[in-house]
């Protein structure tokens, strides 16, 4: 198909497509609900922990977005492909079905259900309604992504524009009449002693990191679509689009945060964003209000979850071709239902110990794919980063499980052990590790580079 598409320039207006479906695949289920909550969570400390959420929710989207150019990958299979095709393959399945059908995108029709309809029904309807909700929510998924071609043009035209329109709304509501000077409210004790680190951590939730790497194909498919077929153009082009998108994000981030710690002056902390959000918006706008925000976060959580959806397809239909992209689609779609009925607190508990597993080995990645040209992706440097880093974060992913695995008795002996590394209380005991797996892993490569050279063997030239 995309060797009849033809090749051309593209327009500022081509950019601003582009650039609004990449936010509109990133921004979905968390990235509304868990800035609301670090803003509660951080009170008056709510810029220190601005920043630490920042780094994890917008710059490292970002960077797994030129790691993607950089590396000229499609999807996140060849991220991992330098340590290996079998670990690409384990690492690109546990990436898809982390932000696919077992978390990621279940939540984007049970947040939008929690928040956006919830209050409609009596709470004994709500199982019911939410089966209902999330069979037609999928159904709906499948039919706008089941045409690859037209996915931009359905995310980047319509649904992400009247996103924003309807959030814009609900922000100058909101600002124009404060419920509380941000500086004043109180913060949790967490984050007035270590506000950056805790939002540091916070933005794992958001899942964008990993997203950047999974959508990758989605991206360039898309990409691909309006002419830029040369992976030299369609990087730059990708790039470019993808830092107008994260930059824009991040100030709607801050905007969030900093309404969630305007919230304490009328509400308590909630259990979760969700729930903020829904008192907030009914606070200014009654019921109205509530039905804005029905439409609201059901449109962003449906954009979220067709770039999910479409991802998971295009990749296990190329790597596992037995199955058509339609029949994976399907899969994804219909396990997605399934897993979200099981509901919005649960899929976070059980989601959170993953991430802390999985989002260090994917910062890895980030990092050696956009420095992989000064080495040639040397297979040595990332070996020694990835097993160093792995160890720490099978620690992380315990500690994070829920009480009858986290307090069991080898929960308790692993959590003994890690309490010898270096930010183990911070829930960064990773870096350190994984730095000391850089050096080496230089130092071998640099020793491996000597060896060719005594030996008569031509060494690649850094240009």
């Amino acid at each position: 198909m995309l060797n009849r598409v033809q090749k051309r320039n593209l327009t500022k207006r081509d950019y601003v497509t582009l650039s609004s479906m990449i936010f509109a695949l990133f921004f979905g289920a968390g990235n509304l609900i868990f800035p609301l909550h670090l803003g509660q969570l951080a009170g008056g400390h709510w810029g220190t922990a601005a920043v630490g959420f920042l780094v994890t929710a917008v710059l490292l989207p970002l960077l797994s977005v030129l790691a993607v150019c950089v590396t000229k990958s499609k999807g996140v299979y060849d991220i991992g492909k330098p340590l290996g095709a079998t670990f690409a393959v384990v690492f690109m399945v546990l990436i898809h079905f982390t932000i696919g059908p077992f978390f990621g995108t279940p939540r984007t029709a049970t947040v939008s259900f929690t928040v956006g309809l919830a209050p409609f029904f009596p709470a004994k309807y709500q199982s019911l309604a939410l089966l209902l909700f999330s069979a037609a929510f999928f159904g709906l998924a499948y039919y706008l992504s089941v045409e690859q071609s037209k996915i931009m043009a359905r995310v980047g035209k319509l649904l992400n524009p009247l996103f924003l329109l309807l959030l814009v709304a609900i922000f100058a509501v909101a600002f124009s009449s404060p419920l509380a000077h941000a500086g004043s409210t109180s913060a949790t004790a967490a984050y007035r002693t270590a506000g950056f680190t805790n939002g540091f951590l916070q933005g794992y939730n958001t899942m964008d990191a990993l997203a950047g790497l999974a959508l990758g194909v989605t991206i360039v498919t898309a990409v691909n679509f309006m002419g830029q077929t040369d992976p030299n153009k369609a990087a730059w082009v990708t790039a470019r689009a993808g830092f107008f998108s994260m930059a824009f994000e991040g100030l709607i981030y801050v905007l969030l945060i900093l309404l969630g710690a305007q919230s304490l002056g009328q509400f308590k902390l909630s259990d979760n964003g969700g729930v903020a959000f829904d008192q907030i918006v009914n606070h200014y706008m009654g019921s109205v209000g509530q039905a804005i925000l029905a439409v609201l976060i059901i449109t962003t959580c449906l954009t979220t979850a067709i770039g999910l959806v479409a991802a998971f397809a295009q990749d296990f239909h190329k790597h596992f071709g037995f199955l058509s992209y339609k029949a994976w689609l399907r899969i994804t779609c219909l396990a997605s239902f399934l897993t979200a009925n099981v509901g919005l607190n649960q899929i976070i508990a059980w989601s959170t110990p993953v991430l802390m597993f999985l989002y260090p080995l994917a910062m890895a990645l980030i990092f050696l794919s956009i420095l992989s040209p000064l080495f040639h992706k040397s297979s040595v440097v990332y070996v020694w980063v990835v097993v160093f880093t792995v160890v720490p974060a099978v620690f992380d992913m315990v500690a994070a499980f829920p009480a009858v695995v986290s307090q069991s008795a080898f929960g308790q002996a692993m959590a003994h052990v890690q309490s010898f590394l270096p930010l183990a209380s911070s829930g960064m005991d990773w870096l350190v590790p994984a730095l000391f797996g850089a050096v080496f892993g230089a130092a071998h490569y640099l020793l491996l580079q000597r060896a060719k050279a005594s030996a008569g063997m031509e060494v690649p030239m850094k240009r």
